[in-house]
Order: structure tokens, then sequence, then C-alpha cells
């Protein structure tokens, strides 16, 4: 797979971007940039591309998942056809020593090379959906009002709390708080409503809200990280990188540490699966008893609710498979059993 193909690092920021072809240890690595940020850089990054027999059909591109700065270049890249790889910048860090020189052109050929030694676990870059798009930035629109307000509120109960008191601060914050709770409402209202106007979205969405625990801003942001309902749907991957899955951590006789989760991943999606699983724990019999049973014996109540999140992933993910609402009294049968 690796013959004759360019592996193309490059190495992004909010204003311009350095680029780097990596084609096998035996040949020096071409580099050039800094090019601009911008369609005029994208232009000119591709003629310099041109000049060194690089196209669409030999070669991938990599770079580093930099938020919004990368975006506008992998749209780009994409529609002119070619194979776009965004890769966890802590994973390419890890497969280099730290140690040395630190600039643009250094990381482009850090992350080309990063490329070629592992292609086979690169995954081609699409753009989201439309809608999964807008649906992401209200997600994250909302968190940050949430988070916002939580402040407000925390702010306006410290200053009651006061001898002497200013009600025009106290005005200030009630009018924020308000202001913020609305908008908070209006946001949710927009999401279900995108929803809506796909009716694949919105059939899955249905199903999912049929689990108990599981509400419109779960099932939102699960669809938003699995593109649509199309992409990591095993369980365990998801489980993994949602951060929730627990690591072990021993080695021989005196290497021994308890199995925790990574948490890290989509923080939004880890709260709202632990959220959901403190519901289930207080009003559904099943788990109440699971809880208590594990609690019982000697288990921590974080350990508890997060295998409830595991649960109750694995649910959603069966559910969106099959494409059947949830069953409450459903038992899975071995297959095995039935021949």
């Amino acid at each position: 797979m690796k013959k004759n193909l360019h592996f193309v690092g490059i190495d992004i920021s909010a204003d311009d971007f350095t680029v780097s072809i990596f084609m096998n240890p035996a040949l020096p690595l071409k580099t050039q940039g800094p090019f601009l940020n911008s369609s005029e850089g994208f232009e000119s990054f591709q003629q310099w591309l041109r000049s060194h027999h690089v196209n669409a059909s030999n070669s991938i591109l990599c770079l580093e998942a930099t938020g919004v700065y990368g975006e506008q270049l992998c749209y780009w890249l994409n529609v002119q056809g070619f194979k776009v790889a965004v890769e966890p910048p802590l994973k390419v860090k890890r497969s280099f020593d730290t140690k040395g020189n630190k600039t643009e052109a250094v990381d482009s050929r850090q992350i080309a090379e990063y490329a070629f030694r592992f292609h086979d676990e690169l995954k081609i870059w699409q753009p989201r959906h439309e809608i999964v798009e807008q649906i992401k930035v209200l997600l994250s629109t909302r968190e940050q009002f949430v988070q916002q307000r939580t402040a407000d509120m925390n702010s306006l109960n410290a200053l009651r709390r006061k001898v002497v008191q200013t009600p025009l601060a106290n005005q200030f914050y009630q009018t924020n708080i308000q202001n913020l709770s609305k908008q908070i409402k209006d946001i949710e209202k927009e999401i279900q409503k995108l929803i809506d106007q796909d009716s694949d979205f919105k059939n899955t969405v249905s199903l999912l809200k049929t689990i108990p625990g599981v509400a419109m801003l779960l099932a939102a942001n699960l669809l938003v990280v699995t593109h649509g309902f199309t992409q990591e749907l095993f369980y365990k991957r998801l489980a993994a990188y949602i951060g929730i899955c627990p690591y072990k951590h021993e080695s021989g006789k005196s290497v021994y540490k308890k199995p925790r989760s990574a948490r890290y991943g989509p923080a939004r999606l880890r709260k709202l699966l632990r959220l959901a699983a403190r519901s289930l724990k207080t009003h559904k019999k099943p788990y109440q008893y699971y809880f208590l049973q594990k609690s019982a014996q000697g288990k921590e109540s974080a350990l508890i609710l997060n295998n409830i999140s595991n649960k109750l992933l694995k649910i959603m993910c069966a559910i969106i498979k099959s494409k059947k609402p949830y069953q409450e009294n459903y038992k899975s049968i071995n297959p095995c059993i039935l021949s």
C-alpha cells in the first residue's frame, strides 16, 4: 500500500500552515511553508504539491485535530478529492521523542512520518452532515450557557448572603439568569427542530428516547459523536472513546492499581451518561437492586454508576442497530442454545 504513496504532514495554526512530504526513510523530506490559512494559501499549496508530483490519487494528507483552525483546509481538500486524516495531537506526540527542537517545520515532518508509520490506522476524514454540524455547534453553545448560568447563580447566592446588599448587582445577575434560561430552552427547541428535519435522525432519536433515562440531549450528543449514527456503533469502541471503559494497571507483583476509566473524550456525553445512570439508580427498581447489591459487595458508588453508564450505552447501540424500540422485559437468547 505504501509503495509510491506520498504522506503529507501539515502543521496548521490560525494564520498559516507548514507542510512536509514523506515517501520512505531512504529519501529526504521535502518541507515548505508557511502557506496562508486561506483560499489563496490553499491554491499555492496545491501548486507546490503538483510541482512534486503529488496529487489526490497518490497521497494521504495528515494533520492534527486543532479545532476550527484546520476545518476550512479539510473541507477544501475534500472537495479537491484528497484523502485527509485528522489525528489526535497526543497520539502523534507520543510517537516521537519529546526532546529536541519544536518548530512548524519539525512538527510537519513528524506528522508526515507518523502518517507513514501508522498508515494502516489512519481514518480518512469526512465532513459531517450539515444538520449534524449545526447540532454540534448548538450543543456546545448550550453547554457554555449552562456553565455561565451556574456561575451567575453561584455569584447571586453569594451576594444575597452579604450583610450590605447591592440591589442593582442582584438585579443584573437575576436578569442574566433569566435570559440564559430562555436561550437554553430556545436552543433545545432548535436542536429538536433540526433533528425532525431528517427522517432517519428523527426515527432513531425517537427510538432512543424509549430507553429509560435517555432524553433528547443524550440522544443528540450521541448523534453528533457517531456522525449521524453512522460511525463507531460498536459498543466497546464507543465506550473507550467516550472514556467510560475501565483499564487495568498491573504488572508482576509490585505494580497494581484498581481498574479506572481514562476520563477523556467527549466530556459532555460522558456527563449526560452519568446523569442518566443516577436517574436510573434512583427511579428504576432493577438498577436500584443492582446498585444495592454491588454496594453490599463493597464496590464504590462511582464504579457502580460507571457500570450502569456502560449498560445504558450498550442498550443504545443495540437499539440503533436493530431499529426497534426498547422492551423493558427483553431477554437476549444465545443463538447457540436455539440451534
